[in-house]
């Protein structure tokens, strides 16, 4: 499509973004941590953590020279926690293997743990004005409305005529690279949205098949969902006097490498595994209200227990447990249910201790 990349960067001059925390920088360190973190992430909902994080670690040997579980921490609440121990392994990476010194070039980006071969590309261009082609969700989006693409995009087949294209689209001036792939992004983020697109003020408008023929809700196709199945878990919330008993996930699975509540197995009673694994049986228990956590395979409803003991046991029962004082878990990483069942907790105390 002739003209495509000329009208999209001079559509992103007028009314694209502007002015966002990782725009305007060739430090291929803060275009890193930016990509990385607006995976699958709203921006409004990136912007306070990356400030957060360039605070803490204003570079590549500052991160990588952090204790991962610090990481992990100034993550918690932003999700998908695979990317956040990709982060620290990275930076390791850049300190061991390229002297300190950020790649820039999408081949030796896309060796670093994390960053695939789209978000690769990306950095690059914005870093370096390399002439690579990205393919996003929204780039996808955008590319199967504009030429009528009707198939699944996800299919590697499809996926591959879709990486064909977007290299054919790229402009050839490398120079424009990194305004074209801001544009693409921006495009997609802002007027060409999932529903409800504004195709009346689309730079592509007049060439798009999926608006000339009605077609924007349908395309681009999606896969055929399935109910996600649903799974359920005990979670005990021990307190022992202004501490809370929290366990370190395993460093891959769920919750990798964040502090959760221990689970209490669906074939043992409460009493059971307080005795067992706390030593006691003067315990105050207390059922508190469920939640539900949506996951991208699953959805988990939990059910908290609230154990109130009167004393340490000798040892616990677990390598992986640990005390963690109730007025620590602000900063804590935990995982977003597991926060907001503790700050429940702490409210419950606290309105307790006030009416004496």
């Amino acid at each position: 499509m002739p003209g495509f990349s000329t009208r999209l960067i001079a559509w992103q001059r007028a009314h694209g973004r502007h002015g966002l925390p990782w725009q305007g920088t060739r430090d291929p360190y803060r275009i890193w941590l930016s990509e990385i973190m607006l995976q699958q992430t709203q921006v409004a909902a990136v912007i306070p953590y990356y400030a957060r994080f360039l605070a803490r670690f204003p570079d590549v040997g500052s991160l990588a020279a952090a204790p991962v579980e610090e990481v992990m921490a100034l993550w918690s609440g932003l999700g998908y926690y695979a990317r956040a121990r990709n982060l620290h392994r990275a930076a390791c990476v850049v300190m061991e293997k390229h002297g300190g010194q950020f790649p820039v070039t999408a081949a030796a980006l896309a060796e670093l743990p994390g960053i695939g071969r789209s978000t690769a590309a990306a950095i690059a261009a914005f870093a370096s004005n390399e002439r690579a082609a990205i393919l996003d969700g929204n780039v996808k989006r955008v590319l199967c409305r504009v030429f009528g693409i009707e198939d699944f995009p996800g299919e590697r087949a499809v996926e591959e005529r879709l990486w064909a294209l977007a290299e054919s689209l790229l402009p050839e001036n490398a120079e424009e690279t990194g305004a074209y792939i801001q544009a693409q992004m921006d495009l997609g983020a802002t007027m060409c949205t999932r529903t409800r697109p504004t195709c009346t003020a689309c730079p592509l408008a007049a060439r798009c098949i999926a608006h000339a023929t009605g077609r924007t809700a349908e395309l681009p196709a999606v896969r055929a969902r399935k109910t996600p199945p649903r799974r359920a878990t005990r979670m005990a919330v021990v307190i022992l006097g202004d501490s809370v008993l929290l366990e370190r996930r395993p460093p891959a699975g769920i919750w990798g490498g964040l502090l959760a509540l221990p689970e209490i197995p669906q074939d043992i009673q409460i009493e059971t595994w307080v005795n067992r694994n706390l030593g006691t049986d003067q315990t105050i228990t207390q059922a508190l209200p469920p939640l539900t956590h949506a996951f991208t395979h699953f959805t988990l409803k939990i059910a908290p227990w609230r154990i109130d003991i009167p004393a340490a046991p000798r040892t616990l029962s677990e390598p992986t447990w640990q005390w963690l004082p109730l007025d620590q878990t602000g900063a804590a990483a935990l995982p977003a249910p597991v926060r907001k069942i503790l700050e429940g907790v702490i409210a419950q105390i606290k309105e307790r201790s006030f009416h004496g």
